[in-house]
């Protein structure tokens, strides 16, 4: 048979043999996607992409089971103490004085993880803040004086920051990769949403179905048993500030320039700045603040909202509705690639919340439904997620090498400080007015936000072009 000259373009080839017309052609075919492969591609693809990798599902379950009790035991110890005691202000009390420790407390717990490793410290710590837990049953259940209840419930305060130490293994896995780290902390906000909607919940039946204690005693099972799932998984711990190992791998009884080299990486990052002396953390830390009044103000004025509607058991199913919303966004954000950088997308989602945090204030005054400001907290919701998110890269961004851990501890007390001032501020103008009128105060914050988060952009982007 005859075939095309070698050297040039294959062209198909005609021939005849007997009566039949004969067309070749040698052209090379490209290989056409094949139908699996087409059918995986679509938005669940990026989170595919992060669980594909050795060791993620195992610290993600663990993370997720030592966050679901971050939800549940301020409803549990309120319920239980208020069951037992016959007073709210005495349960109020006593969890705030436990917001007030773990503000206090968590950021030198972090400082600790981010010096000798979670493994080393997320234990130990998690263990001291269980028996904190069972000693507050104790003296709740054989009515022990009041002062001990505060000392127990303070105790707690050492939980570490599961989520900030989730978060800090997707950075490690993920340093070169600034797309799957976007869709990492998209992850862990949305994971953040589910367990404070699914807590409550969980905490409010286990305490008036099973028994008062129950809530509180679930919730520290919970707790152990996720942070030593969590720690256990070391392939994806993250290398430790204080460790003599070099951070990129190397042994530390190298000799000559190359050991000096190999431990340049763990002396930068062991005597690196504080996070609050790094450039615009202060000012995001104050965004964060800001931020944690509206979810305060909101849950507080909601439960009042439902309250003088005569259906206060409903205000949690409310509230759950917003955080699903949340929770959705941060999964839908987290499969898209937004353009440009953090700081300048920062302004616009916080403004994009401020618009959003005004349906509940109008659904309240104009129709004052509680059906209607469900509706409107589901949509106010679905803005809090991508806020988060970029204030979490941020955060990420801008605290200094070694000290992530501590960073985004500070983001989170700075939220927990947030909610506690947004609450008293709007329980107060709650009682003193109205409950409509309280819907004011998440607005009046996220105003605040914005106008930090716009006034800071500028300085921020020249301090990190220096």
């Amino acid at each position: 048979m005859p075939q095309p000259p070698t050297g040039e373009p294959r062209r198909p080839l005609l021939t005849v043999t007997a009566d039949t017309l004969v067309a070749a052609d040698f052209t090379p075919r490209r290989q056409r996607p094949s139908r699996s492969r087409a059918a995986t591609a679509g938005p669940l693809t990026p989170y595919r992409r992060l669980f594909a990798l050795p060791g993620t599902r195992a610290f993600t379950l663990g993370s997720l089971l030592a966050r679901l009790p971050m939800g549940m035991f301020s409803v549990s110890a309120v319920v239980m103490i208020a069951g037992s005691r016959g007073s709210y202000a005495l349960a109020g009390a006593v969890t705030a004085t436990g917001l007030a420790a773990t503000a206090l407390l968590a950021p030198w717990t972090a400082r600790l993880i981010d010096r000798h490793g979670q493994a080393r410290v997320a234990v130990p710590a998690t263990v001291f803040a269980v028996l904190g837990s069972l000693a507050l049953v104790l003296c709740v259940r054989y009515g022990a004086p009041d002062w001990t209840l505060f000392l127990c419930y303070a105790a707690t305060a050492t939980t570490p920051n599961t989520g900030g130490m989730s978060r800090a293994r997707w950075t490690h896995l993920l340093r070169d990769d600034p797309a799957a780290r976007h869709t990492a902390n998209s992850f862990e906000q949305a994971a953040d949403e589910l367990c404070f909607m699914l807590g409550p919940i969980l905490a409010a039946f286990l305490c008036t179905t099973v028994f008062p204690e129950a809530g509180t005693l679930v919730g520290a099972v919970l707790l152990l048993t996720g942070v030593v799932v969590f720690a256990a998984q070391r392939s994806t711990e993250p290398p430790a500030a204080g460790r003599p190992a070099s951070v990129w791998g190397r042994p530390a009884s190298v000799s000559g320039r190359q050991a000096s080299a190999s431990r340049r990486p763990a002396t930068a990052s062991s005597t690196a700045p504080s996070p609050l002396r790094a450039a615009g953390m202060r000012p995001l830390l104050a965004v964060c603040l800001a931020m944690g009044a509206v979810f305060g103000a909101m849950e507080v004025v909601t439960i009042a909202f439902a309250d003088a509607e005569g259906r206060q058991s409903v205000a949690g199913v409310v509230l759950a509705l917003q955080a699903a919303g949340s929770c959705a966004a941060g999964l839908v954000f987290g499969a898209l690639k937004p353009g440009g950088s953090a700081s300048r997308r920062l302004p616009w989602c916080v403004a994009a919340m401020t618009a959003l945090m005004t349906l509940p204030l109008l659904a309240a005054t104009l129709t004052g439904s509680l059906a209607a400001l469900a509706v409107a907290l589901l949509l106010a919701g679905m803005a809090t997620a991508p806020t988060m998110i970029t204030t979490m890269t941020l955060v990420q961004q801008r605290t200094p090498e070694g000290r992530l851990n501590e960073g985004m501890t500070l983001a989170v007390t700075g939220l927990l400080g947030g909610i506690a001032c947004g609450a008293a501020v709007g329980g107060r103008l709650t009682e003193q007015v109205s409950a409509t009128a309280g819907y004011w105060v998440p607005v009046a914050a996220s105003l605040t936000a914005v106008l930090i988060a716009a006034l800071v952009r500028p300085r921020a982007s020249r301090a990190s072009h220096r």
